[in-house]
């Protein structure tokens, strides 16, 4: 492979990087949210300080693209989640028919467990029954 080729963008040149990606840009997100959150509880503690909410988002986007940034960048944080990544897309996913079959067992099965339990409590009421008032 030459070194044009190696440039060359194609659809699939980031593969399960992409993914990769969009799970710290989600992250980013999650964490701006969150950030946003802690820190109008913090700056409502103190009332004497002027609120701005231009300032505190600014802050908290600052703050957690940072945070979001050093993780992307960090080269154990980086392999782990390609090891995870790699080892998702290895998972293969039940079609609609298997699905199906599953769900039907597990509903018989948790009806026939109901039923288990259902008739224990009976039976440990009815001893309880007897013993609380025979005596």
């Amino acid at each position: 492979m030459n070194k044009e080729e190696k440039n060359q963008a194609s659809p699939t040149a980031l593969g399960l990087m992409k993914y990769i990606h969009a799970g710290f840009f989600t992250a980013g997100i999650l964490l701006i949210w969150i950030t946003i959150r802690i820190l109008e509880a913090i700056w409502m503690a103190f009332p004497s300080m002027p609120y701005s909410e231009v300032i505190l988002h600014v802050i908290a986007v600052a703050l957690a693209g940072g945070i979001t940034f050093y993780c992307w960048r960090h080269p154990q944080l980086n392999r782990l989640s390609t090891e995870i990544v790699g080892e998702l897309s290895k998972v293969t996913w039940p079609n609609r028919k298997e699905t199906s079959a599953s769900t039907v067992v597990v509903i018989i099965t948790s009806c026939i467990a109901a039923m288990i339990l259902g008739l224990f409590d009976m039976f440990w009421s009815w001893i309880t029954d007897y013993i609380y008032y025979s005596g």
